[in-house]
């Protein structure tokens, strides 16, 4: 028979859908089992009013059938079938959808019903794998059946063909291997297994094959036998569809560690079902721990996302903020806007929709866990805080006041985790300031001259030991009005009115011996002067600027930022010994006095966890002094 042309334009349109539409070959299978799909629900959706269909709804099923010798995998079907016109029209019209037909068609009919293909192109993806493609098909009520024959080049044939029964085999003639493309893959059932698993297992009809396996000869050791059984590899029925009311803990469990690979339970499983303007089932999991590459290059954030029960992307980033990325789970809505090849959303309002959804009913469970599982949700936090504290910080604050609720801190009370709110509500009476310090572990903090006097003075203390924490805390700012303060900031000050009035006056009357200290340490420090913070302890270094110690340590490890410098003070003790030791020397001994300048100065930074810029000097002058 002669050959008739696609009446699409041009081969040159069919390659660039078989090349460049779609972007991994493997998709050809998730194509053709959706269409097969599509079969079967219109002749479920006929039997539904017409009695001369025998079939039920447990009786309909899709067929895989590789053969590894002849070369070919058949994707069968008994659905509603294809008359010789509607194989011309709907195989032979290039992006022609029957589907999308007959659905418009039906809008006022069952709406149970489901139509998966939309675009009609996505049959032409066998192409990709295959060097010939026929369809056999006997449509319902029809006495014979046509097959539809091309070899994707030059034009397609349609003759009649022999099939018992109704319904479409769409049978692939796989393309020859390759230095760079192995297609034999796709004659192998383990690997057509895992393709169905991965893209089609929540269609609503079983997908068949024969899967032969190796088993021991009972009753005779050392004896094995090959059996064949026709095994469904689908599940059908998504966990997510059913009402939560009819699923166990144990059920989410398993499935979470099945699909996600995960050995531990989830701590958090978020079930919902949203309709109106974003119409969707969610199925969402706060994991237990981080996984292992949680915090590298390579972790990919993103939710599975489906379309009536197919999956279209396993890892959609944009359903997820940064600071969420932490959630595994899956969206499947039955009315996304996708491109042509089903595997790329276009990014719409309704995508945008579904993600703000998402996130506050994330945040909401979240909240919910803090307020009645605390224990939980410490688990949570010790896990995926950095993220949320991140999120505080990032994109210069816009998302902080969404997620301040979320934040925990070590603190000094009882060294235990505390929000904001807690430590507002047990501050002093007349505190006006939420105090902080940062340090590499609390056990350094709490070495801190600084540590010690506010203690002294009753005020609790967060331990910010993360290397965000102190830019989160910066970004806040303030609390419900009481602003952060770091502890070893210039501006931590806990004198009462008198102690504030007399230290001015020491400080004022000690003004030329600081300018002379202050020249002997250059640019090392911005000012030296006497302060009540320190306790027992003779010295500390105090930032001047937004910049902490802590802060330039982080900065500087990072790669290119060298060279970053925070403003400190060097702050003496006005009530320790050495105060008046350095007045002595600054009338009869500058010489020495610019020595315990400098000791005093190593010293300070010993004890803020910071490097000594000469330590030879500072030997030197320990023994000298000694």
């Amino acid at each position: 028979m002669k050959k008739k042309q696609f009446k699409a334009e041009s081969k040159k349109l069919l390659d660039m859908m078989i090349n460049s539409i779609y972007t991994h070959k493997e998709i050809f299978l998730r194509e053709l089992i959706s269409n097969a799909s599509d079969a079967v629900d219109k002749l479920y959706f006929r039997s539904l009013t017409d009695d001369t269909v025998a079939l039920k709804k447990e009786d309909f099923y899709i067929r895989i059938t590789p053969d590894k010798e002849a070369r070919t995998l058949t994707i069968s079907d008994n659905g509603i079938g294809m008359t010789a016109e509607e194989l011309e029209n709907n195989l032979g019209v290039i992006a022609k959808s029957g589907s999308k037909a007959f659905r418009e068609e039906n809008e006022a009919g069952d709406s149970n019903i489901e139509i998966i293909g939309q675009f009609g192109v996505g049959f032409y993806s066998a192409f990709m794998v295959s060097k010939k493609v026929k369809v056999i098909s006997r449509a319902f009520g029809a006495e014979s059946a046509n097959c539809w024959e091309s070899d994707g080049s030059d034009g397609y044939t349609v003759t009649p063909a022999e099939k018992d029964s109704v319904g479409t085999d769409v049978i692939l003639y796989i393309s020859d291997d390759t230095e760079e493309v192995k297609y034999e893959e796709f004659l192998d059932t383990y690997r057509l297994s895992a393709l169905v698993k991965k893209y089609s297992n929540y269609i609503r009809y079983p997908i068949k094959m024969e899967v032969s396996s190796t088993k021991p000869v009972e009753g005779k050791e050392g004896e094995y036998e090959t059996v064949t059984e026709d095994r469904t590899l689908n599940s059908m029925l998504p966990l997510w569809k059913k009402n939560k009311s009819e699923i166990s803990q144990e059920e989410y469990d398993a499935f979470y560690k099945e699909v996600y690979y995960d050995y531990e339970a989830p701590l958090r499983v978020i079930h919902s079902k949203t309709e109106g303007q974003a119409t969707y089932n969610a199925l969402l999991f706060i994991p237990s721990h981080a996984p292992f590459d949680y915090y590298t290059k390579e972790y990919e954030k993103g939710l599975q996302l489906y379309s009536k029960g197919v999956l279209i992307t396993d890892k959609c980033a944009d359903l997820l903020p940064d600071y969420f990325n932490f959630v595994r789970g899956l969206v499947d809505s039955e009315d996304l806007s996708l491109n042509i090849s089903r595997e790329v959303l276009q990014h719409d309002h309704q995508l945008k929709l579904i993600a703000r959804t998402i996130e506050k009913k994330i945040k909401s469970e979240l909240l919910k866990m803090r307020n009645t599982d605390r224990e939980k949700y410490e688990q949570f936090f010790t896990a995926f805080g950095t993220s949320i504290k991140f999120g505080v910080y990032s994109d210069y604050g816009v998302h902080k006041d969404e997620l301040t609720d979320l934040l925990l801190f070590k603190s000094s009370y009882e060294n235990k985790y505390v929000t904001l709110a807690e430590y507002k509500e047990r501050m002093k009476e007349g505190q006006t300031s939420i105090y902080y310090a940062s340090g590499e572990s609390q056990e350094k903090i709490d070495m801190l001259p600084q540590t010690e006097a506010a203690k002294d003075k009753g005020y609790e203390i967060l331990y910010l030991t993360d290397y965000v924490d102190e830019f989160a805390v910066k970004t806040l700012m303030q609390y419900e009005e009481k602003k952060f303060v770091n502890i070893c900031d210039a501006e931590a000050d806990f004198d009462t009115e008198e102690e504030k009035e007399e230290l001015k006056n020491d400080n004022d009357a000690s003004e030329e011996m600081f300018a002379f200290m202050k020249e002997t340490l250059g640019d090392a420090v911005e000012k030296v002067r006497f302060t009540h913070k320190l306790k027992t302890h003779p010295v500390c270094l105090s930032s001047e600027g937004m910049l902490s110690a802590e802060m330039e340590k982080v900065l500087n490890s990072m790669p290119g930022n060298n060279g970053v410098k925070a403003e400190l003070a060097l702050e003496i003790n006005a009530n320790h010994p050495i105060a008046e030791k350095l007045k002595a020397l600054y009338a009869e001994d500058k010489d020495t006095l610019a020595k315990y300048t400098k000791l005093l100065y190593g010293e300070a930074r010993l004890i803020g966890g910071m490097q000594i810029e000469n330590p030879v000097e500072f030997s030197t002058l320990v023994c000298e002094l000694m």
